[in-house]
């Protein structure tokens, strides 16, 4: 299979140093292995996506030497593929509707207990209290609720996922060609009771969107035949996510590359509101992309 990855950014904001490092790795991985780097365009996020950062990144990838085919995939055109799953999930009894607002998570995590409050992958740990009360309210029989919040069943989705080993157990995993960030590599296991108490009933259709990130970047991942995912240390441990949900889908899980993180001189990861490290400020003062090659330790390109 032809290696295959993609750099899939939101047109919410510039694109900074960090964001730089990832694309261009990935589109050296691919060049390495004779294979394919795409770009996606994430902006399920309507009421922030704009059209002008979108626009942005299409130049500041192409200024750093990048090409892709055409046409790039924009998730705003998937909200069918995203819906027809979340129909596949609700019929099988996965999905229940929840109104919590995250000042209730808070709250009903932080009563019965002092000290740190439980955090997963996704944020707070959800403490099922719409699962509990929609127990009885809603069904596969009833139509999937279409301006409703959804969250996903975990225990019950990863018991669904396949027969116990001989010890009991019931194993997912995948392959980590980078490091997580406590050094983690190569196959990593995960196992059915462990994934439930870490990730909780995560959220795969917000109100306001129709969907979610976990559910659609691995149809979107699926869809275009994506063989490794190239992305932050910082999204480790959402894999556990998209491994369950690929595995409730019946989608191939391609193999992860999470590399390091970009910071600031304080130590703290860049992100979209840090214009100081934004590509656009840099190229305004002269910078080359090899400069931004060298910024970010990765090896210059020698002319052919």
């Amino acid at each position: 299979m032809t290696f295959t990855t993609r750099f899939a950014p939101s047109p919410t904001g510039p694109l900074h140093l960090g964001h730089a490092y990832s694309a261009l790795l990935a589109w050296d991985m691919a060049q390495r292995h004779g294979g394919t780097f795409l770009l996606r365009i994430e902006d399920i996020d309507r009421t922030r996506a704009r059209p002008e950062w979108e626009a942005q990144i299409h130049d500041d990838l192409t200024w750093l030497g990048l090409h892709w085919p055409q046409p790039v995939m924009r998730q705003s055109d998937r909200m069918d593929v995203y819906a027809d799953a979340l129909d596949a999930l609700w019929a099988r009894g996965l999905l229940y509707p929840c109104d919590c607002s995250r000042r209730d998570i808070t709250e009903a995590l932080s009563a019965p207990q002092e000290g740190a409050l439980p955090t997963g992958p996704d944020g707070l740990i959800y403490p099922g209290t719409c699962r509990s009360k929609n127990r009885f309210r809603y069904s596969a029989s009833i139509e999937r609720p279409r301006d409703r919040t959804l969250r996903l069943t975990v225990d019950r989705a990863v018991s669904s996922l396949a027969a116990p080993q001989p010890d009991g157990q019931i194993r997912l995993g995948f392959a980590e060609t980078g490091t997580g960030p406590a050094g983690q590599g190569g196959e990593i296991a995960l196992f059915a009771a462990e994934i439930a108490r870490n990730i909780g009933d995560i959220v795969l259709a917000r109100r306001d969107m129709g969907t979610s990130y976990h559910l659609s970047v691995v149809l979107d991942d699926a869809a275009q035949g994506i063989t490794d995912v190239v992305r932050g240390q910082d999204l480790f441990e959402t894999t556990e996510i998209h491994v369950v949900l690929q595995s409730l889908l019946k989608l191939p899980t391609p193999r992860y590359h999470h590399h390091e993180l970009i910071r600031d001189d304080a130590g703290k990861r860049l992100a979209k509101r840090d214009d100081a490290r934004a590509l656009t400020k840099y190229r305004a003062e002269g910078a080359t992309p090899q400069d931004i090659r060298r910024m970010v330790n990765l090896p210059l390109i020698t002319a052919a």
